[in-house]
């Protein structure tokens, strides 16, 4: 099975993370992004898979939403908002959580709209998965349990919903981690075609623009996620009670939606809300991001994703970039917990 992942890795996402950075971004793959390897020896050891639940789950609601969301460490700590990626949910942060929470902070992991406990207050709500939406989600949810500022990481889904956040709330932002670097798109820059061989990487993204894909996703979620997870992450060895942890979030009533309709979007084939306009003509102009930064990526991410050179000009802060090696994949915060805990620390100290 794993010469298998491999080999589809290869053959999918090959060069792909290079064309879609220069296509989306329109910056040179030799743009002057620093990496380097990173010891992460400041935080105690954590295993990844150590911790398998949260102590403290709770609800709060906002306008729209009613959020769920997962809490650790001390009521009156620095802030810490964890955002998840799809098909990831709030265990990502599991072994995270407890790391951050014993250095003071006040951590706090909320499902996005569609995942696990997170429910809309009406029927009548668009489901809605457009970029903008989710941000704006996220700046509710600071509001509604009043918080003035955070620091901000995530990744996939979680990355781009950090770095609109960054973009255009930057009094919000204290500091930012971001797996992946630059992720706010527009459907604008989404018309224009790839290489072959990036548009294969996308496979999931053309099936989902179809009827077939929608059926087939709401028939076989669970699996369709557990196939993505093997792809995005080909040396993560997971247990099934670690998937199955995570696949319980995708039961939400409105998940498919959001996902068919976050993808859909993207490709200009659905339409979003009048009320998003506006953050969405900004973020089309691809805002350069002032908070301070750190950008992860790590050596297996099988994911499609940018060369860190191709965005670090979109960080005019202060800013690094760290390469997380050891096999990591797409799902840095659950397979990297400490090397991810570490940059957080590290980004609030800029």
């Amino acid at each position: 099975m794993s010469s298998e992942i491999n080999h589809h890795r290869r053959r999918f996402f090959g060069m792909a993370a290079l064309t879609v950075a220069a296509v989306e971004f329109g910056l040179s793959r030799t743009a002057g992004a620093q990496s380097r390897q990173v010891p992460v020896a400041a935080l105690p050891a954590v295993k990844a898979g150590t911790h398998i639940s949260f102590e403290t789950l709770k609800q709060v609601r906002t306008g729209m939403l009613d959020i769920g969301y997962a809490e650790a460490g001390p009521a009156d700590g620095p802030v810490a908002l964890l955002l998840h990626g799809w098909p990831y949910d709030i265990f990502s942060f599991v072994d995270v959580a407890p790391l951050l929470a014993s250095a003071g902070y006040r951590v706090l992991m909320p499902y996005l709209r569609g995942y696990g406990s997170t429910q809309f207050l009406s029927k009548d709500t668009p489901r809605n998965g457009q970029q903008a939406a989710i941000a704006a989600d996220m700046i509710a949810f600071m509001d509604a349990l009043k918080i003035e500022r955070a620091v901000i990481a995530g990744y996939d889904w979680g990355a781009r919903t950090a770095n609109i956040m960054a973009a255009l709330w930057p009094e919000r932002c204290k500091a930012m981690v971001s797996v992946s670097g630059y992720l706010i798109g527009s459907q604008e820059a989404n018309k224009k075609p790839l290489s072959p061989q990036a548009e294969l990487s996308w496979w999931y993204q053309f099936y989902f623009a179809t009827e077939r894909g929608r059926a087939g996703y709401e028939a076989n979620r669970h699996d369709f996620a557990k196939l993505i997870w093997k792809l995005a992450s080909p040396q993560w060895r997971f247990d099934d009670a670690t998937f199955d942890r995570s696949a319980q979030a995708f039961e939400n009533p409105d998940h498919v939606a959001i996902t068919i309709h976050n993808y859909r979007w993207r490709l200009g084939l659905a339409e979003g809300e009048a009320k998003y306009d506006e953050l969405e003509k900004k973020l089309a102009a691809f805002p350069v991001i002032t908070v301070p930064t750190i950008t992860l990526e790590s050596d297996a991410n099988g994911a499609p994703h940018p060369e860190p050179a191709a965005y670090a000009k979109k960080f005019s802060g202060k800013y690094e970039h760290r390469t997380i090696t050891g096999g990591i994949g797409h799902n840095l915060p659950q397979e990297a917990p400490q090397a991810f805990a570490q940059a957080i620390l590290d980004v609030d100290r800029f």
